[in-house]
């Protein structure tokens, strides 16, 4: 038995299913496989739980409690995190990209063309996407098909949308120019809303400082003296 057909005798297809799409927004240059990630969680958490009911006192409880903690936390740590990092670095890269592929475009290539230009001087893991889906088209994949393939890689909601916007004006004959400059300005007023968001954040911050280590430290130097006197009586 291969452990595809393990990890199916143990759980649903849909299940699977939806973890393979999960790896998969980890990109082209992802080397961690579904099944392999499945199986070591399962057996690192059955491992875990012997030992803790082997070595502890009270291992009956705490074995349980920490296995199901760890099998939960184990996907936030190996799979989510890493999503996340990816989106952050997808969607500060994306300005730039369609910037240089909306250059690309004004001086009259068609879109294949620009993408297989704004590949070769930018990089990054857009880039990379990019110069995957060109590869998958000069293999016979119609150019709407290989950037659909490509959205089901990328996990940034914002990044998707222009992606399908793009396969939209390349397959309905719309200005793909104009379609651009639109996204543009979206992802240039998003980066701005974002870092208003962030400048608001820090009275928040400094406050939660102010009230964990200033006012102590305040009335340290101010109470200090007092019991010192008391002290020395």
């Amino acid at each position: 038995m291969n452990k595809e057909e393990f990890v199916k005798r143990l759980y649903s297809d849909k299940y699977v299913s939806k973890f393979e799409k999960r790896v998969n927004l980890l990109g082209i240059k992802n080397k961690m496989n579904p099944y392999d990630i499945i199986i070591t969680r399962l057996f690192t958490t059955v491992i875990l739980f012997i030992l803790l009911l082997y070595f502890l006192d009270y291992g009956y409880i705490v074995a349980p409690v920490v296995a199901v903690i760890y099998y939960f936390l184990f996907n936030y740590v190996v799979l989510n995190s890493k999503i996340n990092n990816r989106i952050i670095k997808l969607e500060n890269e994306a300005m730039h990209f369609f910037e240089v592929l909306t250059l690309s475009l004004e001086t009259g290539r068609n879109l294949v063309e620009a993408i297989d230009v704004t590949t070769s001087n930018v990089s990054g893991m857009l880039s990379d996407e990019f110069k995957e889906a060109v590869r998958e088209v000069s293999f016979g994949k119609s150019l709407n098909e290989a950037l659909a393939d490509m959205q089901m890689r990328i996990p940034s909601e914002t990044v998707s949308n222009i992606i399908l916007s793009l396969t939209q004006a390349n397959l309905y004959g719309n200005s793909i120019i104009d379609n651009l400059y639109g996204q543009i300005d979206y992802l240039r007023e998003k980066r701005k809303l974002e870092v208003k968001g962030r400048i608001s954040r820090v009275p928040v911050l400094i406050s939660v400082i102010s009230v964990f280590f200033f006012i102590p430290l305040l009335l340290m130097i101010i109470l200090g003296p007092i019991l010192l006197q008391y002290v020395n009586k």
